[in-house]
C-alpha cells in the first residue's frame, strides 16, 4: 500500500471508529456493500459472480473506485461450479434457477421435520450428518445410509464406507473442497486489492446471528417456526438455546482481533412483521443479545443489519454493549431511533433503495439532508443503504455518497 492509501486507509477507519464510539468525526462516514450493484454499473451480469471471477473483481473493484465509499463490504459467495458440483438445494443463483442477471434467492424449506427436534437436540452431530446435510446437498445423499454416528465407537462401518456411492461422495468432496479453497483465495484477493486502494475492509472469518434466525432460515423454514412457536413451543426454546451454545463456541474460538474489525450479522425473522413482542422477548432477543456480548467481548464491532420493521422493538435495543456495536436499520423511524438510542448505540443505514433507484437526484439529496439533521446530530451516525443496491441507479448512489461527503461534515 502506497502512502497515498495508507494515509486514506487510516482516516477512513478513524471516521467510522469515531461514529461506533459515538464522537464527532470530521465528516460522516459512508459504508456500502456493493452486493450484485457491480455488474450494473459495469454493464455485465451477475452471473460473473459465480463464474467468471477475474471479470467480477475488476467489475468490484471499478465500482468502489468510482463511488469511493469509506468502507467497502465484500460478502464472500460461492462458485457457481462447486454449488452445482455439491448439488446446493437450498440457494438459486445467478444462471442456475434464476436468470444470469439477478440476485441469487434462498430456496427455504424444512429441511428438518416437525418431529425430529429430539434428534436434533439429543445428538447434533448425528443429525447434521446423516440426515440435514443430504437433504441439502445431493452430494451427501450417501451419508444418510451411515449407521448412528454413536455407534461408530465399537467399528467404523465398513459395509457403508466400501460401497461405490459413498467413495464417490468421498472423492467428489475432496474435489470441492480443492477447488473451493482456490475460490476463497480469489476472494481474499479482491479484498486485498480494495485495502491496497484505501478502502477499509475488514471483516472477520466467522458469521453468527440471532440463534432463532438459524432455526428459521436453515432448519425449519418460517412456516414451520411459526407453527412451532404455538405446537411445541418449548422446543422452540431448547433449539434456540442449543444454536445459542454453538455460536458462543465459534465465537470463543475465533482469533482475537488486534484492530477495528466489524463482525457482520444479519438478521431476519425478529422484526414487528415476523412475530408478536411476546415472541420476540421469549424466542429471539435474550439469545441475539448473549451472542452480540460474546462478540464484543471477542474484540470485534457487531455490525448489525436490522431488516425490516424495528420500531416497537428500539428500547430492548439500549441493552447492547454502548458505543461498540453499529445499528444499521431499514425500515424505521430515524427520529425515534435517535431519541432512544443516540449516546448508545452508533445508527446506521435507512437510505430508502427504492429513492436510489427510482428517486431523482434532488430527491437523494433531501433524503441525505434528513437522514444526517435527524441522525447525524453530535456524531455517531454511518450513511448506509437500507437494504441491496443490486438495482439502484448508479447516478443516484454516486449523489448518495458524493453529498453527504459536503453535507455531512462536523469541522
Amino acid at each position: 500500500m502506497n502512502q497515498a492509501a495508507e494515509r486514506a486507509f487510516r482516516e477512513r477507519e478513524q471516521r467510522l471508529i469515531d461514529a461506533v464510539q459515538l464522537r464527532e468525526p470530521d465528516r460522516v462516514p459512508i459504508s456500502i456493500g456493493l452486493n450484485y450493484h457491480p455488474a450494473k454499473l459495469a454493464g455485465t451480469a451477475a452471473w460473473d459472480a459465480y463464474y467468471n471471477f477475474p471479470a467480477w473483481k475488476k467489475a468490484y473493484v471499478d465500482a468502489a473506485k468510482y463511488y469511493q465509499p469509506d468502507r467497502v463490504m465484500v460478502v464472500p459467495n460461492q462458485k457457481g461450479s462447486i454449488l452445482e458440483a455439491l448439488g446446493a438445494k437450498q440457494l438459486a443463483w445467478p444462471g442456475h434457477g434464476v436468470a444470469r442477471t439477478s440476485t441469487h434467492q434462498f430456496v427455504e424449506g424444512e429441511y428438518m421435520k416437525e418431529d425430529e427436534y429430539d434428534l436434533f437436540l439429543n445428538d447434533t452431530s448425528d443429525f447434521i450428518v446423516r440426515r440435514y446435510l443430504p437433504r441439502v446437498y445431493g452430494v451427501m445423499e450417501p451419508a444418510s445410509e451411515l449407521p448412528p454416528l454413536n455407534t461408530l465407537m465399537m467399528m467404523l462401518p465398513f459395509r457403508n464406507i466400501a460401497t461405490p456411492e459413498f467413495s464417490g461422495m468421498m472423492e467428489n468432496l475432496m474435489k470441492i473442497s480443492r477447488e473451493a479453497v482456490e475460490w476463497q483465495k480469489e476472494t481474499a484477493a479482491l479484498v486485498q486489492e480494495l485495502v491496497e486502494l484505501g478502502f477499509f475492509v475488514r471483516q472477520p472469518f466467522f458469521m453468527v446471528g440471532a440463534p432463532f434466525d438459524a432455526i428459521s432460515d436453515f432448519l425449519r423454514g418460517m412456516r414451520g417456526t411459526m407453527l412451532d412457536m404455538y405446537r411445541r413451543p418449548e422446543k422452540v426454546k431448547a433449539a434456540c438455546e442449543m444454536m445459542c451454545r454453538i455460536q458462543l463456541e465459534w465465537v470463543a474460538r475465533a482469533p482475537r482481533p488486534k484492530e477495528f474489525t466489524p463482525a457482520f450479522m444479519a438478521l431476519h425473522r425478529g422484526s414487528h412483521g415476523f412475530m408478536s413482542l411476546k415472541q420476540f422477548e421469549t424466542y429471539y432477543w435474550p439469545y441475539l443479545l448473549k451472542v452480540i456480548e460474546a462478540v464484543v467481548d471477542a474484540g470485534y464491532t457487531p455490525d448489525i443489519f436490522f431488516e425490516g420493521d424495528y420500531n416497537s422493538r428500539l428500547e430492548y435495543l439500549t441493552e447492547m454493549p454502548h458505543g461498540k456495536v453499529i445499528a444499521r436499520f431499514d425500515q424505521i423511524d430515524m427520529k425515534r431511533a435517535k431519541e432512544i438510542l443516540g449516546g448508545k448505540i452508533c445508527i446506521a443505514g435507512n437510505m430508502p433503495v427504492s429513492l436510489l433507484q427510482v428517486g431523482t437526484p434532488e430527491d437523494v439529496k433531501k433524503k441525505v439532508e434528513e437522514l444526517i439533521d435527524t441522525a447525524g446530530k453530535d456524531g455517531g451516525y454511518i450513511m448506509a443503504p437500507a437494504s441491496a443496491l443490486d438495482e439502484v441507479q448508479p447516478e443516484n448512489l454516486k449523489v448518495m455518497i458524493d453529498y453527504t461527503k459536503e453535507y455531512g461534515r462536523y469541522r
